[in-house]
């Protein structure tokens, strides 16, 4: 029996990319770190403002990796193993974790800060320009 899917529509052309990338964040349940993803309110109205926030206690700037591959926000974590001490108990693990949010058409990461053991990265979309371009009409007789 075939799968039917909402993108398997024959009018939905090019689509699927689209449905890849729905699976594949479907898929990734991992809860490590956890996030916010927080809406910022502009005065001006004109672009659409975000923030998301991960909670990465423990990890240094040198430990994280923030990047932006294709239309992808990847934040990758880790941490190196200290095998200089001796520990009697060890409830701290060094973990690492890969995290992408996908992005929308014209967003784009404005800046990181590490503060407090919660990475911020900052996101923005601006508004784009209304084009209207005026077509002209050629008459053929």
């Amino acid at each position: 029996m075939t799968r039917m899917t909402p993108f398997s529509n024959p009018l939905l052309l090019g689509f699927d990319t689209m449905e890849k990338t729905l699976e594949r964040v479907a898929k990734s349940g991992d809860g490590y770190p956890p996030y916010n993803i927080e809406r910022l309110r502009s005065a001006d109205c004109g672009s659409e403002r975000l923030l998301i926030t991960l909670a990465v206690a423990g990890f240094s700037d040198d430990d994280l990796d923030v990047t932006t591959e294709e239309n992808q926000l990847v934040i990758r974590g880790k941490q190196t193993e200290d095998t200089g001490r001796d520990y009697l108990h060890r409830g701290i693990a060094a973990r690492q974790f890969q995290r992408t949010f996908v992005l929308a058409d014209g967003m784009r990461v404005v800046g990181a800060e590490l503060k407090n053991g919660l990475l911020s990265v900052a996101l923005d979309r601006p508004q784009p320009e209304k084009l209207v371009r005026k077509i002209n009409i050629s008459v053929k007789d």
